[in-house]
């Protein structure tokens, strides 16, 4: 029988400091319903656990790429056996089900069902083909979508649309972490970035003018973060610089989420939801988001 897998090699495996990225989505969506409700935790605690699980089975599904591409990942370095990635995998899919049925029952299942299938296609089927950067930014839109809940979904749709359309620039520059990119794609990145944090500040303005002041503040964080690591890739779009943006990407996500919770009337929450991004960065530099 082969020794369970070091806490510290789990923790590489779901890539756990993301997961701070995630509790933000389920806010900014459900920052448009009036109020917030208890089941906010569950559909949050959910979320981060079908997050956990797509990364589980993304290593366990790309094990032999990995082995030539990056062996230094927990499945081809030996701390994890593949049928533990796939076990854990399987293990907080269904944890994540299970919350979001305690916290909302059945209209907890139709955000996370969907949200579980996308996961699985994007892993197991989707990520090397053209469709594999719109599986994920749908994931994203489902996971904010999960947290406005069946009264909210018509007024969460615009911010569910803005996450994903973030999601799907992150996920397209990372097919190019190991090879470098072409020098177009990162200037691309720049773009969406940039219709990202407009879309975000239209949306806003017809909020209170201190709501609108902290999602201003918000977006200029999320432009600097992210834009700054693209221009470095654009410049020169060698494989490290490409990690280094996509890694930026993921965390810019944190204040682009705060800010939409800003322009929804939320702007103590978006406000306290930016806290965490000192700490994702510094959680990143020990276990890589990528």
């Amino acid at each position: 029988m082969s020794a369970l897998p070091r806490a510290h090699d789990l923790a590489r495996l779901v890539r756990a400091p993301a997961a701070l990225s995630v509790p933000g989505d389920v806010l900014a969506g459900a920052a448009a319903r009036r109020p917030l409700g208890p089941q906010l935790l569950g559909m949050t605690a959910s979320s981060v656990c079908l997050y956990w699980a797509g990364m589980a089975l993304n290593d366990y599904a790309d094990r032999d790429l990995d082995a030539v591409e990056r062996p230094e990942r927990p499945v081809p370095s030996g701390a994890v056996s593949p049928a533990a990635a796939r076990a854990v995998g399987c293990g907080l899919t269904a944890a994540g089900l299970g919350l979001a049925a305690l916290a909302r029952g059945r209209r907890g299942l139709a955000t996370a069902l969907p949200l579980a299938g996308v996961v699985w296609a994007y892993d197991l089927v989707l990520k090397p083909t053209p469709a594999g950067a719109a599986a994920m930014a749908a994931a994203r839109a489902l996971n904010v979508l999960g947290g406005a809940g069946p009264g909210g979904l018509r007024r969460a749709l615009p911010a569910a649309a803005t996450v994903a359309l973030h999601t799907g620039m992150v996920t397209r520059l990372s097919r190019y972490e190991v090879s470098g990119a072409p020098r177009a794609v990162p200037r691309q990145s720049l773009a969406v970035g940039g219709a990202v944090g407009a879309a975000v500040l239209l949306r806003g303005r017809r909020r209170p003018a201190r709501d609108r002041v902290l999602a201003a503040g918000l977006t200029a964080v999320y432009a600097y973060g992210g834009a700054t690591a693209q221009l470095a890739a654009a410049r020169n779009p060698a494989a490290p610089q490409v990690r280094r943006a996509v890694a930026a990407g993921i965390h810019a996500l944190i204040p682009l989420q705060a800010a939409l919770t800003a322009t929804a009337g939320r702007g103590a929450a978006g406000a306290a939801l930016a806290c965490a991004l000192p700490w994702a960065r510094r959680l990143g530099r020990k276990v890589s988001p990528t």
